[in-house]
Formats: C-alpha cells, sequence, structure tokens
C-alpha cells in the first residue's frame, strides 16, 4: 500500500510540478517589478540628492538652534536610509529571479 502511494505521488508530482519552462505570469510579474525599480531608481535618485542637500542647508542654517541642528540630521539620514531600501530593491528583484530561473 506504501509503494502505491509514493509511486502514485511520484507520478502526480512529475506530471504538474515537472515543467521545466517557466509559467508567462511569474515572467510577466517579474519583468513588470523590474520597469517599476528602473523608474524608481530614476525618480529616487535625485530626490535623495535634494533631500541631503535640504538637510545640509537646514543643518548650516540652524545658526546655533539645537532642534533645527537635530531636524537636519534626521532628514539627511533618512534620505539615504530610503534610497538605501530603494537601491537594495534591485537585490530582492535578481534574487526572485534566480529562483526562478
Amino acid at each position: 500500500m506504501c509503494i502505491l502511494c509514493i509511486s502514485l505521488t511520484s507520478i502526480f508530482l512529475t506530471t504538474t510540478y515537472g515543467a521545466v519552462s517557466t509559467p508567462s505570469l511569474v515572467t510577466k510579474l517579474n519583468s513588470a517589478l523590474n520597469k517599476i525599480q528602473s523608474y524608481l531608481v530614476k525618480i529616487a535618485t535625485p530626490a535623495a540628492g535634494v533631500a541631503i542637500a535640504g538637510g545640509v542647508l537646514i543643518r548650516k542654517l540652524s545658526f546655533g538652534n539645537e532642534e533645527k541642528m537635530v531636524l537636519g540630521k534626521k532628514v539627511i539620514v533618512n534620505a539615504i536610509l530610503s534610497y538605501g531600501i530603494i537601491l537594495s530593491i534591485d537585490l530582492i528583484l535578481k534574487f526572485v529571479e534566480a529562483v526562478i530561473k
């Protein structure tokens, strides 16, 4: 009985999941995510630059005001972290693509 179950399971798995090619839906989704990622990087690069420049200006024009110096530092750190997250999307997409292939 156990041998029958194992053989039926192996036949089912090879017929259902034995396909070598990737599904078209996954391929389309991966290409769409790659396009979205490229647009995000194109938008985020100048936005991060402007945010960092704004944080530097806030710090420079604080004239010793401690609250504005802390605010400027927060703006700079958050801009760098956000840009890093957007750049790491590329690594995540490449990992997913490697798993698919």
